[in-house]
């Protein structure tokens, strides 16, 4: 494998204008096939057969036919007025029509009062319901969101303390943000004052930047043939930037270590 490497390096750089138009040309191709596939289906979510994950999905299936496991969830948290208890008449009322309303949704599969499900604490200050969905977060309609959003708002106003945990109204994360971006930004200030050349610092990024494109316009490419979550672009990202910086880093580093030493650049091409 060395050997191979070695000769790779030597190769690459002999011909390095043809391998930077190669890459820019998979690059491109890469971005043809994702502009022209259809988009990836993400309504589910499975994991290899017979591991825990995949049996506790199958068995939220069974016991609960009417929910999807990857269904949107919100986990509603009441606390009681100082002083009072969640089961005091006019908080019951207040709960229970919560869970009422919550529960009439076209899209809800269930909602799960506190008091049927036991879920008070011992000094009675705090109760826990849970509204479960059919469809995952990404598919429920503007109508479901405003529904919980102003159940929520009317148990508030009536006096109660209302927080809403889960995925029905949590922000979607995506790929290619702002984060991303700032991250880059600060890896290429950060290799500047290393390496106190822009050419050093800016060829880690650029390999980084190009390897995940490729990677990225493959996975939107491929996704609906092979089934891949929209997650799977997020995860890849994410490691393609990290690990591509780093292993750029280290590339770049043992060239200019090479050069130092009088070696050719073709020959310290090939030993980086």
């Amino acid at each position: 494998m060395a050997t191979f490497l070695y000769r790779l390096g030597r190769g690459a750089f002999r011909w390095r204008w043809s391998v930077v138009l190669l890459w820019f040309a998979a690059l491109g191709a890469a971005g043809f096939g994702a502009v022209s596939a259809p988009a990836a289906d993400d309504s589910g979510t499975s994991f290899m057969p017979g591991i825990e994950a995949q049996k506790a999905y199958d068995l939220i299936g069974e016991r609960f036919p009417g929910a999807d496991a990857n269904g949107a969830n919100a986990r509603i948290v009441f606390v009681a007025p100082d002083g009072e208890k969640v089961t005091a008449t006019d908080t019951r009322a207040v709960i229970d029509d919560f869970v009422a309303e919550t529960g009439q949704g076209s899209q809800v599969a269930s909602a799960v009062s506190p008091f049927a499900a036991d879920a008070v604490s011992e000094d009675g200050s705090t109760a826990y319901a849970v509204v479960t969905y059919k469809v995952a977060a990404d598919d429920l309609t503007d109508s479901s969101t405003h529904a919980l959003e102003n159940a929520v708002d009317e148990a508030r106003d009536k006096g109660v303390t209302v927080e809403v945990g889960g995925t029905a109204l949590a922000t979607q994360p995506a790929a290619g943000g702002s984060a991303e971006a700032i991250g880059i930004g600060i890896a290429a200030i950060v290799l500047l004052i290393t390496f106190g050349s822009l050419a050093a610092a800016g060829l880690p990024l650029l390999t980084a930047v190009i390897g995940v494109g490729v990677s990225m316009a493959g996975i939107i490419a491929l996704g609906s043939t092979f089934g891949l979550s929209l997650t799977t672009g997020t995860l890849a990202s994410m490691l393609g930037l990290a690990v591509g910086i780093d292993y750029a880093l280290f590339v770049v580093s043992r060239y200019r270590e090479e050069r130092s030493r009088g070696r050719d650049p073709r020959e310290a091409a090939g030993l980086a």
